[in-house]
């Protein structure tokens, strides 16, 4: 991973992610698209060393399990200190909640702040893999 440029802020690497955090309730319930959306996702550029700020929104149908909001929650937050770069974030939120949750379907995609006037949006859909 290369080094960030200027001012460096220390952060930590992907294994600090804390996807055990994640948790699970029963659903026995209809088919139905659920949402969750946070405008309050934060990790780190190891590139820049500066701050990533996105819009997250999860999108998935339930098999047998949603996942405890709080726990997500708790999650998210645990990418704060994270040096990751933005298309692997997404790809981690996808692959944690995937193998968490077996769903029918997921989309996972975050929407990056502007930098260097440059807009960034990551998605991967599982029905379109």
């Amino acid at each position: 991973m290369p080094a960030p440029e200027g001012k460096i802020f220390s952060f930590k690497d992907i294994t600090h992610i804390k996807n055990d955090f994640l948790e699970t309730i029963d659903y026995n319930g209809l088919d139905q698209e659920i949402t969750y959306t946070t405008k309050e996702f934060s990790a780190v550029c190891p590139f820049s060393g500066l701050p990533d700020i996105a819009i997250v929104e999860i999108v998935y149908i339930p098999n047998k399990h949603i996942v405890e909001l709080k726990s997500l929650k708790y999650y998210l937050v645990s990418f704060r200190d994270i040096g990751i770069y933005q298309e692997e974030a997404t790809n981690k939120i996808y692959n944690d909640l995937f193998s968490l949750l077996k769903p029918k379907t997921l989309k996972v995609k975050t929407i990056y702040n502007t930098r260097g006037g440059i807009d960034a949006m990551c998605t991967i859909d599982s029905e379109k893999l």
